[in-house]
């Protein structure tokens, strides 16, 4: 491939990339929204993450018939179901579960300065995946934002409590990054050889045997006492956070590189706080933004450091 039809590639896979982060950086207060408050819950954390992907499993497996009917029959080989069942373990139960999980007793508004600190931990996810070798000053970044997001969290939790110390809920917020990270670039390894919407379809319905049952076992009680908003803002991660907005996600890290365009990422915190404030009637004050605008440059100074390829006497 010459560099120009390359460098168009990259292109591409940024913008397509950048469609699935738009799609994603509703997920914070609209989750919000589906489990309410630890004062006043709306649908149980379980049933979000279980019945969403239940959902979206659905509609995956008609998605699948329909090309099947078209005369695409390709099945995922044998040595890709393991892989398949690994990004399950994180986009599908990880991190909506431990983001359902935080949301129940942080705004959505702290969830989002937490979760800056993804682009960074999904491009040093993918470096060590597929032996890249990042420089010394990108690795200098990660730390650096991952104390900016420690400082943050501890700094919250000194609000309620009048201690330093890490709430739960951020430990859980940390948790979901991680299972984030670890699902996207599972996912985007698989992309190249099946195609990004085959991925999250197949993902999707590996994973029905166990969504649906728990799904059904996690149904509120009286359905009746759940607030409509929060039935439209489970529909949403249902089918856009869980399914379509990985079409855009996967096939965009596969054409322009994971490590790249995992840094697309950069804007979703201040989608997501963009979005709480009419959804939620939550407020941003000066310190969210603040440590949100620093996590965001360390990311994006990391961005333009250099990644190579791990030779064999580096090993």
């Amino acid at each position: 491939m010459s560099d120009a039809a390359h460098a168009r590639q990259v292109n591409r896979g940024l913008w397509i990339g950048l469609l699935g982060i738009v799609i994603f950086s509703a997920t914070l207060p609209l989750t919000k929204l589906a489990v309410g408050s630890h004062d006043s819950p709306q649908l149980s954390p379980w049933f979000v993450t279980f019945g969403r992907a239940a959902v979206a499993g659905v509609l995956s497996a008609l998605y699948l018939l329909a090309q099947r009917l078209r005369g695409n029959r390709q099945l995922p080989v044998r040595s890709q179901w393991g892989l398949l069942g690994f990004t399950a373990l994180g986009v599908v139960v990880g991190f909506p579960l431990f983001l359902s999980l935080a949301l129940q007793y942080v705004p959505s508004t702290h969830g989002a300065v937490v979760t800056g600190l993804l682009p960074l931990a999904t491009a040093v996810v993918a470096a060590l995946w597929f032996r890249q070798k990042p420089s010394t000053a990108f690795w200098a970044c990660a730390v650096l934002g991952t104390l900016l997001v420690l400082g943050f969290m501890v700094l919250r939790s000194a609000d309620t409590s009048g201690q330093l110390s890490l709430h739960l809920a951020d430990v859980f917020l940390l948790l979901a990054m991680l299972s984030a990270a670890l699902g996207y670039i599972g996912g985007a390894r698989l992309t190249p050889s099946l195609g990004s919407e085959r991925v999250i379809c197949w993902v999707l319905v590996i994973s029905l045997p166990f969504t649906v049952p728990l799904a059904f076992a996690s149904l509120p009680a009286d359905i009746n006492a759940i607030q409509q908003a929060s039935w439209w803002a489970f529909a949403y991660v249902a089918v856009f956070s869980m399914w379509l907005g990985f079409f855009a996600w996967y096939r965009g890290l596969a054409l322009g590189g994971a490590v790249r365009v995992s840094q697309v990422q950069l804007v979703q915190p201040f989608l997501s706080m963009v979005f709480a404030v009419p959804l939620l009637g939550e407020t941003l004050d000066g310190v969210t933004l603040g440590f949100g605008v620093a996590v965001i440059a360390t990311v994006l100074v990391a961005k333009k450091m250099p990644v190579g390829l791990i030779q064999r006497g580096d090993r």
